[in-house]
């Protein structure tokens, strides 16, 4: 635990990228599901609050990977803030990773590839909640 302690601003630098990473498996979420074939039959304003809550999401994880790149020394030193936003996306994280032990996905996940990403988002997710979970500590 020592090592980690010394090394969390690297490791938060490091998931600072991972976050924004995160992001090129999300532009895909959309095209592979056919939200826009998917969500035609919904009323305009639905299809349009997806967008919304999905774009929410997106700059949340951009916020997330920018604080993470550009503040790692800040949220590794434990400052008044950094514990309490460091246990935020902990928690967001930490959420994110239980919801991908029971989203039912198997019908989407039809290739090698689309498996094995599904794999890293896994453990990338599970890296951030460790990482930001200790920084709170």
């Amino acid at each position: 635990m020592n090592w980690i302690r010394e090394n969390l601003d690297w490791l938060i630098f490091l998931a600072g990228f991972g976050q924004l990473a995160v992001l090129s498996a999300s532009a895909l979420v959309p095209i592979r599901l056919k939200w826009t074939e998917s969500f035609r039959s919904l009323p305009r304003l639905h299809r349009q609050l997806f967008w919304i809550y999905g774009g929410y999401i997106v700059l949340a994880i951009i916020a997330f990977g920018l604080l993470s790149l550009f503040q790692s020394r800040a949220l590794a030193g434990g400052s008044d803030l950094a514990p309490a936003l460091c246990a935020y996306i902990a928690a967001f994280w930490g959420i994110r990773l239980a919801l991908q032990m029971i989203l039912d996905v198997k019908d989407h996940l039809s290739t090698w590839w689309l498996k094995l990403g599904y794999c890293l988002l896994t453990l990338f997710f599970a890296f951030f909640t460790f990482v930001f979970s200790f920084a709170a500590l």
